[in-house]
């Protein structure tokens, strides 16, 4: 709690603070509700997100004023898809409409996740037309916002610039995220093709803590934020980051996550 605290105060747009998930499937995970009534709203703009698996997630996090953006990965992938929310991808599309409602209902937003969204390691078919085809889809359903997720690292700056370019000019009404899994050399060169392509959000944790627990590769963790932060600086991009603020979070990652 300590340490979403200090993210709090750096000026985020939106934190994924945790999940509405099953218990026995992330353990780590089963104390949302628990975490989210010991975070201090009162002095901040930034807005929650909580990941949800299922209808019962998403009702769970709709019913909490706090929370802002419901978050769902939806895998192009059936194998992955049934690993990470134990449904198939006709199963997901029918859930997605539920969401939707339940948003709607609820006055929340969406988030749609497209996992594997850059790559498959399951021999299954990929291609970037899949891709494009599923959030097509998504869109026509209703999906105002979707993070292509780079899950296990596949990415690279020829087809992260073309998927995002290439969406970005054909649904200017949707805003599309940047959700990359990088290692520490490949990292600057991702985030670039995606801004170059028209991506304005990024997702990132501290460090690059994390990953996907359902993914194989241990050595692919998620976007550090700090790489984030050098980017925006290093382009003199206008931002609202409170640094010194972000400091006192990053060093409350190391004693929070020691190495």
């Amino acid at each position: 709690v300590k340490y979403l605290q200090s993210l709090l105060k750096v000026g985020f747009d939106t934190l994924d603070f945790g999940s509405y998930v099953s218990a026995p499937a992330i353990p780590q995970l089963r104390d949302t509700d628990e975490v989210l009534d010991r975070l201090d709203l009162s002095n901040t703009k930034t807005k929650l997100l909580a990941i949800i698996a299922n209808k019962k997630g998403a009702e769970a996090a709709a019913r909490r004023p706090e929370i802002t953006y419901l978050g769902f990965p939806f895998a192009v992938s059936e194998i992955f898809q049934k690993r990470n929310t134990n449904k198939t991808i006709s199963e997901s599309i029918s859930l997605v409409r539920e969401l939707i409602e339940i948003c709607s209902v609820n006055n929340k937003e969406l988030v749609v996740y497209i996992s594997m969204g850059f790559g498959n390691p399951y021999n299954e078919p990929w291609s970037v037309s899949i891709v494009e085809q599923y959030c097509e889809k998504l869109i026509a359903m209703g999906v105002k916002i979707l993070s292509l997720s780079d899950t296990i690292g596949t990415s690279n700056p020829e087809n992260i610039h073309y998927l995002f370019s290439s969406l970005i000019g054909a649904f200017p009404q949707v805003e599309f995220g940047a959700h990359l899994h990088t290692t520490s050399d490949t990292w600057h060169e991702k985030v670039q093709a995606a801004y170059n392509a028209g991506c304005l959000r990024f997702d990132g944790a501290i460090k690059g803590f994390g990953g996907c627990p359902f993914a194989s590769d241990e050595l692919t963790g998620n976007m550090p934020t700090e790489k984030l932060l050098t980017f925006v600086q290093e382009k003199k991009l206008n931002h609202q980051f409170d640094l010194l603020a972000f400091e006192s979070a990053y060093n409350e990652a190391l004693r929070t996550f020691p190495l």
